[in-house]
């Protein structure tokens, strides 16, 4: 049977835009977190990391870390990950956001206001200075604050972030058990791009993790 030429192209468009949406269709509506590594390649970066007992906290400031950083126009760090994290945000001239859902897979809460919000540094800050950060440049201690393409940042509940505070994964989980192999893999790629050390107690509870991812 003959194919009329225009009837062909109408087939291959529909068919492009088909595989388009359902290339769409396997991204979360809400972007969130750069995809961690691989639980394999996520235990064999663990295995590789130096155990050492935490450096003292003495010195420690968080304005060691220069945050939040100016990424484009006018927003700043936070500003662009509420953005990227949640849902149907909107902005003001200055970049705040004004509206918008964000979605907590720490805990799984659904807030509707930027201010419930925190942007959490998964490998908190202190706990940065503990394992190695104490010695680094400001430049490398900014990158780390900053880090848009490792996954070190997320939006998250507010109180859940301060909750945490400065833990590792020896003392402190996301509630949501379904999260904590995503929150290990991406803990243990970030400590492990930064050559940071790890101690006894945080690796026992990340390799239990990864065990069973």
């Amino acid at each position: 049977m003959r194919t009329h030429p225009r009837r062909s192209l109408l087939v291959t468009t529909v068919a492009a835009a088909t595989a388009a949406l359902t290339l769409l269709g396997t991204t979360p509506a809400q972007a969130a977190l750069p995809t961690p590594v691989s639980a394999s390649t996520a235990r064999s970066y663990l295995a590789s990391l130096t155990v050492a007992s935490e450096h003292s906290r003495t010195g420690y400031s968080r304005d060691l870390f220069p945050h939040w950083i100016t990424i484009s126009g006018a927003c700043n760090t936070r500003e662009t990950i509420l953005k990227r994290d949640g849902s149907g945000v909107t902005t003001d001239s200055s970049c705040a956001a004004t509206s918008g859902s964000w979605y907590s897979p720490y805990d799984g809460a659904t807030w509707s206001a930027a201010s419930d919000v925190d942007i959490d540094h998964l490998i908190p800050l202190a706990e940065a200075w503990d394992s190695g950060a104490y010695n680094w440049t400001t430049s490398k201690r900014q990158a780390l604050a900053n880090d848009l393409t490792r996954p070190q940042l997320l939006a998250v509940t507010d109180n859940v972030n301060q909750s945490k505070g400065d833990q590792d994964p020896g003392t402190w989980w996301p509630s949501r058990t379904t999260y904590r192999c995503t929150y290990a893999r991406a803990w243990v790629q970030v400590k492990h791009y930064y050559a940071m050390t790890i101690d006894t107690a945080e690796k026992s509870a990340l390799s239990s993790v990864l065990n069973g991812c």
